[in-house]
């Protein structure tokens, strides 16, 4: 999985809870676009934590990874609850939207379901 946010400590935190899940591998971080993009062409996670206000523009990283990985399952994560972003990032193919301060165990669970998606969609190739 990949983390793309601009705060570090938001990053710093999620990398935190993700490694301490033995099923979950966390491949990197990102603090904008074209390291996002970078990191996910070379790493090609299943899953990518995205927020929908990120540097470069959170709906053009998603559609660009959707591109370069094939089957990789997009979770926004955002402050915002508002439906303007939520269509947004749905019309690029973003496969869930979360919004910040949720429940550590409600983001896991939806990281998961995504990544079985993506193991599927895949037959199993990826991180």
């Amino acid at each position: 999985m990949l983390i793309c946010d601009d705060n570090n400590m938001l990053r710093a935190a999620l990398a935190e809870v993700v490694g301490a899940q033995c099923d979950l591998a966390l491949v990197g971080s990102a603090a904008n676009a074209d390291e996002a993009i970078r990191l996910a062409t070379a790493q090609r996670p299943h899953v990518v934590v995205l927020d929908v206000r990120f540097p470069g523009g959170g709906p053009y990283t998603a559609a660009e990874l959707l591109r370069t990985v094939p089957g990789v399952r997009i979770l926004a994560f955002s402050a915002y609850g508002d439906q303007g972003p939520r269509t947004e990032m749905a019309e690029v193919g973003v496969a869930a939207y979360l919004v910040k301060g949720i429940a550590n165990a409600r983001l896991l669970a939806e990281i998961r379901a995504l990544g079985a998606e993506a193991l599927a969609a895949t037959g199993g190739v990826g991180a």
